[in-house]
């Protein structure tokens, strides 16, 4: 056997043992996919966990700004990544849950894939998915984002959003939410001005992540009045009928057992009541 056939077997062989190029998945058929790194494919969504946008109460602003920005990227306008950092439990995540799902209600070619952080180093072959499918746009989300001292991937997503030959594609816009603000521990970034030879540049590499964002949201602890706004928005949606003064005081009682006011709390507090009412929660 001569090396032309004895290379040809061998090239055979490869590209049996590689894996098939995973191939986009009937967007039309779906509004939400999550994104499987290791298979490198799309899984449709049946039924998405979310609350409608205008149960989201104390965050007027991040909420309009979101909108606005999610209604350009929609009809094909320029629109910006989105960072929503801050307090937990404020509704980051349902935020952008929300907010898909209101604009996609009039623009069906809106959709939005869900990528875990632990799948960021693979978002480069997500990206080109998608670029690929035109005329869908999408939201890439990632929820919780943040890295570790040891972690590089951070560079991945760098260049996914706007670096490369090709930049990020037209029909995709990404949103990522963090307890951080500049997504890394701060230990990680003071680590880097001791040990580098060039301690500000060394920084500046950490920190220029979250320049990749046009938007950053912040999220902080609402005030008792919010909190109280929140708790009354719930039960008016589920009609939980209870006496303002006893709701606000039941709800006040759970957030000092929690030692916390937030969005989360009150959703809790909420489903705590409902049960003690016999009544169901359809979100």
């Amino acid at each position: 056997m001569g090396k032309t056939d004895q290379m040809r077997l061998i090239a055979e062989a490869l590209g049996r043992l590689a894996p098939a190029a995973a191939k986009p998945p009937a967007f039309a058929r779906a509004e939400a996919f999550v994104w499987n790194g290791p298979v490198a494919g799309l899984s449709p969504v049946a039924k998405v966990n979310r609350v409608d946008i205008a149960l989201l109460q104390g965050i007027e602003q991040s909420k309009a700004t979101l909108v606005e920005n999610t209604q350009r990227f929609a009809r094909g306008l320029p629109a910006n990544n989105a960072l929503l950092w801050g307090a937990r439990g404020m509704g980051k995540s349902s935020l952008v849950k929300a907010v898909h799902a209101a604009i996609a209600q009039t623009q069906r070619n809106l959709k939005v894939v869900e990528i875990h952080r632990e799948d960021i180093a693979s978002l480069p072959q997500l990206m080109a998915m998608l670029r690929a499918s035109p005329k869908f746009r999408f939201i890439v989300f990632c929820d919780d984002l943040s890295f570790d001292a040891d972690d590089t991937s951070y560079k991945s997503l760098k260049a996914a959003l706007d670096g490369g030959l090709e930049g990020r594609p037209e029909n995709v816009i990404f949103y990522a939410t963090s307890n951080r603000r500049h997504l890394l521990p701060r230990d990680m970034i003071e680590n880097e001005k001791s040990t580098a030879i060039s301690p500000s540049e060394a920084v500046q590499e950490k920190v220029s992540l979250s320049d990749r964002f046009g938007l950053w949201l912040g999220f902080h602890h609402c005030s008792q009045d919010d909190y109280f706004a929140m708790v009354e928005a719930y039960a008016a949606h589920f009609e939980l009928k209870v006496p303002q003064a006893n709701l606000h005081h039941q709800a006040n009682e759970w957030s000092v057992t929690r030692g916390a006011r937030s969005g989360r709390v009150a959703w809790q507090f909420v489903q705590d009541l409902a049960a003690r009412l016999g009544r169901r929660l359809e979100t």
